[in-house]
């Protein structure tokens, strides 16, 4: 996906043509100030999608660095685990 760029006077000038595109197309823009790229201007339902996508990946890759680990043998037991809180914020038992 080519992301268009505009130079930020330009954007300034057509704000609102702009901003019906980028509701449009789902696209963000690059805005440029001096021909080097300064912003990303994205509407905010693609914005949100956008987030909502890297979240999935981030618990996909956090599940599959889990299973890594336990294939691994990378685990701890409950007792383990509470034993090590315990120490790490101070909590008596």
């Amino acid at each position: 996906m080519t992301t268009p760029n505009l130079s930020l006077s330009s954007f300034k000038r057509n704000t609102v043509e702009f901003i019906e595109q980028m509701k449009e197309t789902g696209k963000p823009v690059v805005l440029t100030v001096n021909g080097k790229a300064e912003l990303v201007v994205q509407d905010a339902q693609s914005y949100q999608k956008l987030l909502d996508t890297l979240e999935k990946l981030q618990a996909v890759a956090g599940i599959k660095q889990g299973l890594e680990d336990v294939e691994g043998g990378r685990t701890t037991t409950l007792s383990e685990f509470e034993e090590e809180m315990r120490e790490k914020y101070g909590i008596s038992s």
